[in-house]
């Protein structure tokens, strides 16, 4: 196997995850990040079970898979009242025997600190409070600010939204897109909540949505019960170039006053907020250069709002995927098809699942009318008996379920890599046949018989 000199560009948890697995594969790793310290902060996230499943395949330590809060059930609320329009009973059961892993809340800071701290035992080098000032393709070669020069095989951009690297392969500035909405981000200690039934909600993991006309929340509980996670996401009001700041905890709540008083509960207890304008980019042509020195992960090519909770986990998948292939470079001459399969495998995925997002966005925020009405009709027919059919995106179908929850690093280059290091079999879900059915229907596009596995799809198509 070839020994390779990589560096990553960015300590997020897209970084972090490509340096873990490169590593692992017997590459040497160089993380170029430009904050001086990885800070404690951040919020929330929901992790996914082809997520959790990289995760544990990782070695992160027994006191970080403490920090998780696994919920025992999915809840939809009409915003108005809470009226329950949908829910998911049983839901860590359901996770864990549908995908052999489990869906886990965590706090963003104790996954990166996880992460930082396993790439450290694995002999990860981190360069801090180096900001990325160009890129040279040839050599490869990153220049940061300080004027200190990185060379290596492989350079990967996994700098995130505002990626310095993306603008360096693209030649031109290259901002991201406001998306029309803005998210205020709250997390809550069980210390500050006094009031019996929202520490009660707190204490025992769940996760509820209430969905309205042009807004929604998210709460759900991290840190093993002990916080509380509430996401609010409402049309942008932020200024043009501005794409976070403080927020007013007193127009949030009158954005929310006639929404559910469990939740105007728990925003009531909020003494500050930040606000974060939701950005998106537009489909890259490609996310590899042409000399096959540099590949993009994570948010610097494919970003994601947050309606599907999606962000992470495709990140951590990014990481995984390619640190795998690289693992399969036997010389240097093989690193360009190794680029092109990440890049086969991961783009199509990657993309469809932020279409599938927009998708969602749409559905939660259907202003009040006919249609709205429908959509809660439908949600309240089935709601012992779960959705089925295909009345709108939702991420509880089994389709969409089945194409975020189950894919796996090792199955889904596995046929691709047993026929041709250079063509993808391109695999797609279909519905499940019969109720209840959990397993992927794959239909392939070339003429080979592949060995049909959960989790090798990267296409979805609703056929």
């Amino acid at each position: 196997m070839a020994h390779l000199q990589v560096i990553v560009v960015g300590a997020g948890l897209s970084g972090l995850s490509t340096a873990i697995a490169c590593t692992i594969s017997g590459h040497s790793v160089t993380v170029i990040e430009s904050a001086s310290e990885l800070q404690e902060v951040g919020a929330g996230l929901q992790i996914t079970p082809n997520a959790t499943r990289l995760l544990k395949t990782w070695g992160l330590p027994d006191s970080f898979w403490a920090t998780a809060a696994e919920p025992t059930f999915l809840a939809v609320h009409r915003y108005s009242d809470g009226k329950v329009l949908a829910m998911e009973k049983d839901f860590n059961t359901k996770m864990r025997n549908n995908y052999g892993a489990p869906f886990l809340d965590f706090h963003r800071v104790d996954l990166q600190q996880a992460l930082y701290k396993r790439a450290l035992d694995l002999g990860v080098k981190f360069e801090l409070g180096q900001k990325v000032q160009s890129v040279d393709f040839d050599i490869p070669q990153v220049t940061t600010g300080s004027g200190a020069n990185f060379i290596a095989d492989l350079v990967v951009a996994a700098d995130g939204l505002w990626s310095q690297s993306r603008s360096c392969f693209l030649d031109v500035k290259d901002a991201p897109l406001p998306t029309g909405d803005l998210a205020y981000r709250v997390v809550l200690s069980l210390d500050e909540i006094e009031d019996p039934l929202l520490r009660e909600w707190v204490s025992n993991p769940s996760v509820h949505f209430w969905i309205g006309p042009g807004a929604h929340a998210v709460g759900y509980s991290v840190r093993a019960g002990k916080m509380y996670n509430i996401v609010l996401l409402v049309p942008d009001d932020l200024p043009v170039g501005v794409s976070r700041q403080p927020g007013s905890v007193e127009e949030m709540k009158v954005l929310f006053k006639d929404w559910d008083p469990i939740l105007t509960r728990f925003l009531n207890i909020v003494q500050t907020v930040d606000k974060w304008k939701l950005m998106h980019r537009s489909e890259l042509d490609s996310w590899i250069n042409d000399k096959s020195t540099f590949v993009m992960v994570g948010d610097a090519c494919h970003p994601m709002l947050p309606y599907l909770a999606q962000g992470a986990n495709s990140a951590l998948e990014d990481g995984s995927v390619l640190g795998h292939l690289l693992g399969k470079v036997k010389t240097r001459s093989q690193l360009p098809q190794a680029l092109k399969l990440y890049e086969q495998l991961r783009k199509t995925r990657g993309e469809a699942v932020v279409r599938e997002t927009f998708k969602q966005r749409e559905s939660f925020h259907m202003p009040n009318g006919p249609e709205q009405e429908a959509r809660d009709e439908l949600f309240l027919s089935q709601l012992e008996t779960g959705l089925t059919g295909d009345p709108f995106p939702s991420r509880w179908q089994d389709a969409l379920s089945i194409f975020l929850s189950n894919f796996k690093t090792n199955l889904s280059i596995g046929p691709a890599l047993r026929f041709n290091p250079g063509y993808i079999v391109t695999m797609h879900i279909r519905k499940p046949k019969r109720r209840g059915s959990q397993v992927p229907l794959l239909k392939y596009d070339n003429p080979w018989q592949a060995v049909p596995a959960l989790g090798t799809a990267n296409r979805l198509s609703r056929c």
